[in-house]
């Protein structure tokens, strides 16, 4: 099995209740774009929409040593990848519910919301994502300084 599906398979353990499906192919989208020298550091599976209600379109979201990564594979053929790389990344919300709660990554481009995620595992994620965000952003600010 592949890095990306252990460390789902890990997130969902530790924090069971939401609401997935087909999470090896769904990791295996992500594992097939990782770059050279690009490692997992965390994931964690959750529904890509707006909406509590709408139950299929179930991503696995990687945070790499570079990036953070949204996988999906459709139930036929394709697939889809989204790429959040630090110098996009604005800000993160969590709405915490009674049993599911919702991430929103707010990118330059557009906004990210992941919802029906355990309500217990929103400030794990929460913490993950921020820590490695601000600590990334400090570099790409070092680097505009030198030029």
């Amino acid at each position: 099995m592949g890095k990306v599906y252990d460390k789902v398979l890990e997130f969902k353990k530790k924090y069971p209740g939401g609401i997935f499906w087909r999470l090896k192919k769904h990791s295996e989208v992500v594992e097939d774009y990782l770059n050279p020298g690009e490692e997992v550091l965390y994931a964690f599976c959750a529904q890509k929409n707006d909406k509590f209600t709408e139950l299929f379109n179930t991503f696995v979201i990687a945070l790499t040593n570079k990036r953070i990564l949204l996988g999906h594979k459709r139930l036929v053929w394709g697939s889809f990848l989204y790429s959040i790389t630090p110098d996009l990344y604005n800000d993160t919300e969590i709405y915490k519910g009674l049993i599911w709660g919702k991430v929103t990554i707010d990118t330059v481009k557009e906004v990210v919301v992941l919802t029906n995620i355990s309500s217990k595992g929103l400030d794990e994620i929460e913490t993950v994502i921020s820590e490695f965000m601000m600590k990334e952003k400090q570099k790409y600010g070092e680097t505009e300084k030198e030029k």
